[in-house]
């Protein structure tokens, strides 16, 4: 007899099945000896659309609301459903004895597998894979060390709460919205808040008033010192007239009242996790969230180089120390080569900065697996998300980093002024990203700060070392000497408002929206604590990609602005739907029903009141809604006139009818440069009457363009720009994979 092993995509399959011994293969399996290796496509099976559950629910009415079905139904999804044929014909060999799910370890993995097996009518016993990387020793372990099916009951009963749930309110709710107001409205439990977080954070910026501060800075023996208050230790004051005085009344001597020498460590920042992977690599490349996972994906399956990206974690289990040399030999090329080999051949301690087996749930940090690393294999895009993690790593690896603090208190006038630098005296992790490195995670805060840069209070922070004839200055300076006040300056600048959202900042305000809320419950802050806060890592750049393609936000640039769609459906929508707390309470009540300690009937019983509660709500609303976006653009399919909307890579007509749902794209945002002030152009027209445009008023044929960058040594064929509005089209039009994108299919949004 043999296993049938279900893996969730083909390429993990083709792994599983090269270290299983599966020679002989076929378009939708791979068969040896012991095992045969077959694959989904993601979910090939999903909940059925509403038509499904009766003629009425054909006609989108809000009479027919709530939709609420008694006994669920699950449907073969019709694009993949040869796969899933292929996969059912497979269970019922009758030389297969038992199934082993090897779909990704996760909620939505387990689902994708039962789901399958429930469709298809499996009674074979199962058992369950689960491991972080598809590396040939880990998937080899993994199989050495096979769960019992039963064991993952509960995460798989949890999965569907969260997909039936999904589907009850989230159709449901943008049924009613749709119906009610004559317009293409749709709400959901996450994306609804999300979308609330980012109309608060404008609704800031817009009443923001910007108020004037002022500083004083003096000059000394070639030393930049910052006056500070001494009664509330600020360096600056919004009273000039204060500033002025302390000025008027300065000596012209600055008397070394303090000199303080301390040595401080500073440790690595910690692992990834996926949302601070997508948050630098937005900082850093621009990468979108979704791009970064995508690319993630790829290192994790197809160079196998990288660990499970959909991780919340970023810590290691204790188990794992033992496997961290190989690992670092692993990735000791190229640029790493040398710090890589020289951490290898030294002892490793796994102290709890980076090994935490409390903080790990299903998946542990992001690091580098133990496959040889062929840098050359990998497209640009994927080396820099692969030198992030990498340099993670050796960084979490490498010895605390240690430096002398040196904090120099001047008086001239009766008032103090500080100076402080740092002297680094062992590089330790720095030395891994030589003069490259930077905080992003604390200074990439949607939070704007309160005061402008210019009039700081220190001359050198710890990612700011002294150097040249500033430490000579520091280093070289007494207590109780006095030195010459060259210059006495006073500094200006305004308060400044939270700064817009981008990708990377509103994925991290995701996972901790509560920090960018106007009000602070503690029992919801420790909820959303608790729970991760919206969404998973699994879902929040789908969440994202979602809030775009509906045209409820836009970008502008780097920022993310809420659109007048969405600020109107914000005022339409129901409260509860737009707070963070009821994603916050489902996924702490899904949590529970994973580990047994709650049931998903009761839970979903729940759901169908609080539905019937919202659709009353809706109904009853007396709110309006208005296209302000309409063109004189008739639909060549409907007659109808078209709406213009900015989608996230260009501008797009978009027909006003649901049901017709033609899109057209008028204009492409590019990376083509402006030859006048360097911005990015838009690409517009069609064919041969296709233009770059700029805003600076530069108007460019593409032709020309073609022929200028030839001219300039850098090829921009028709080729070139045609496989790059191929990959945007692609970008701009690509599923959502999970089930609640499925049942909305349909919907045409």
């Amino acid at each position: 007899m043999k296993h049938l092993v279900i893996a969730e995509k083909p390429s993990v399959a083709r792994d599983i099945a090269r270290v299983l011994g599966c020679g002989r293969k076929n378009n939708s399996y791979m068969e040896g000896k012991d095992y045969v290796v077959t694959w989904a496509l993601g979910h090939l099976v999903t909940l059925a659309d509403p038509e499904e559950y009766g003629e009425q629910y054909k006609t989108w009415s809000l009479d027919t609301l709530p939709m609420l079905p008694e006994h669920w139904k699950l449907v073969v999804i019709r694009q993949t459903s040869r796969q899933y044929h292929a996969v059912k014909e497979q269970i019922f060999r009758k030389d297969i004895s038992d199934i082993i799910i090897a779909t990704d370890a996760g909620r939505e993995g387990e689902l994708v597998a039962r789901w399958i097996l429930d469709k298809a009518g499996n009674k074979k016993p199962l058992k369950r894979l689960w491991i972080s990387s598809v590396t040939d020793k880990a998937i080899r372990d993994g199989f050495a060390h096979l769960k019992p099916g039963r064991d993952y009951d509960n995460l798989y009963h949890a999965a569907v709460a969260r997909a039936e749930a999904d589907w009850v309110v989230g159709i449901n709710a943008t049924r009613a919205l749709t119906c009610r107001y004559n317009a293409q409205l749709s709400c959901g439990r996450v994306q609804t808040p999300t979308l609330a977080m980012i109309a608060s954070r404008e609704e800031e910026i817009k009443k923001f008033v910007p108020k004037p501060y002022y500083g004083l800075k003096a000059n000394a023996g070639g030393i930049s010192f910052i006056w500070t208050d001494s009664q509330t230790g600020s360096g600056r004051t919004f009273d000039r007239n204060k500033i002025d005085q302390i000025r008027k009344n300065a000596g012209n001597r600055i008397h070394i009242a303090e000199v303080k020498r301390k040595t401080k460590k500073a440790y690595s920042p910690a692992l990834y996790d996926l949302t601070a992977l997508q948050r630098e690599a937005n900082q850093r490349y621009g990468f979108s969230a979704k791009e970064t996972l995508n690319i993630m994906q790829r290192l994790y399956e197809n160079h196998k180089v990288l660990t499970y990206p959909r991780t919340d974690s970023r810590y290691l289990t204790s188990d794992m120390t033992g496997t961290l040399k190989e690992r670092l030999k692993a990735c000791a090329v190229g640029p790493y080569r040398k710090i890589a080999a020289r951490l290898s051949m030294q002892e490793i301690r796994a102290d709890k900065s980076f090994v935490n087996n409390a903080k790990v749930s299903d998946h542990h940090a992001i690091i580098p697996t133990e496959q040889f690393v062929q840098l050359d294999h990998m497209s640009a895009d994927e080396r820099k998300i692969y030198d992030l993690v990498v340099r993670r790593f050796l960084a979490v690896l490498s010895p605390v980093c240690e430096y002398e603090e040196i904090a120099v208190t001047g008086i001239t006038g009766n008032e103090k002024f500080h100076a402080k630098g740092n002297v680094i005296l062992k590089a330790g992790w720095r030395e891994v990203y030589d003069t490259d490195w930077r905080d992003i995670e604390a200074d990439d805060l949607p939070d704007g700060p309160a005061y402008s840069p210019n009039g700081g209070t220190e001359q050198g922070l710890p990612d700011e070392n002294l150097t040249g004839s500033a430490h000579q200055a520091l280093t070289a300076i007494r207590e109780n000497t006095e030195l010459p006040l060259t210059a006495l300056t006073v500094t200006e600048g305004k308060t400044r408002p939270p700064a817009y959202f981008t990708e990377g900042t509103l994925v991290a305000a995701m996972e901790n929206p509560v920090r960018y809320m106007q009000h602070h419950d503690r029992t919801l802050a420790r909820t959303l604590d608790e729970t991760g806060g919206l969404g998973t890592v699994a879902t929040r750049a789908d969440i994202i990609e979602k809030l775009f393609g509906s045209f409820l936000m836009e970008k502008k640039g780097n920022e993310i602005h809420i659109t007048s769609k969405g600020r109107q459906l914000l005022s339409l929508v129901p409260a509860d739907l737009k707070s963070p707390e009821l994603t916050a309470q489902w996924e702490m009540r899904l949590k529970a029903i994973s580990q047994g300690r709650e049931s998903d009937r009761k839970f979903m019983a729940e759901i169908t009141d609080y539905t019937k509660a919202l659709i009353n709500e809706i109904k009853n609303a007396d709110g309006t809604f208005r296209h302000d976006n309409l063109t004189r653009h008739k639909c060549p399919q409907c007659g109808k006139l078209m709406l213009e909307v900015n989608g996230k890579h260009g501008k797009m007509l978009v027909c006003q009818d649901r049901e017709c749902g033609y899109r057209e794209t008028i204009s492409r945002r590019t990376n083509a440069r402006c030859p006048v002030c360097h911005k990015k152009m838009e690409l517009v027209g069609k064919g041969d009457g296709q233009r770059f445009v700029c805003s600076c008023g530069h108007k460019e044929k593409l032709s020309s363009f073609q022929e200028r960058k030839k001219k300039e040594g850098k090829s921009a064929n028709k080729r070139d720009v045609a496989a790059y509005m191929r990959k945007q089209a692609k970008e701009a039009n690509e599923p959502i994979n999970n089930a609640f994108a499925e049942a909305f299919k349909n919907l045409k949004l």
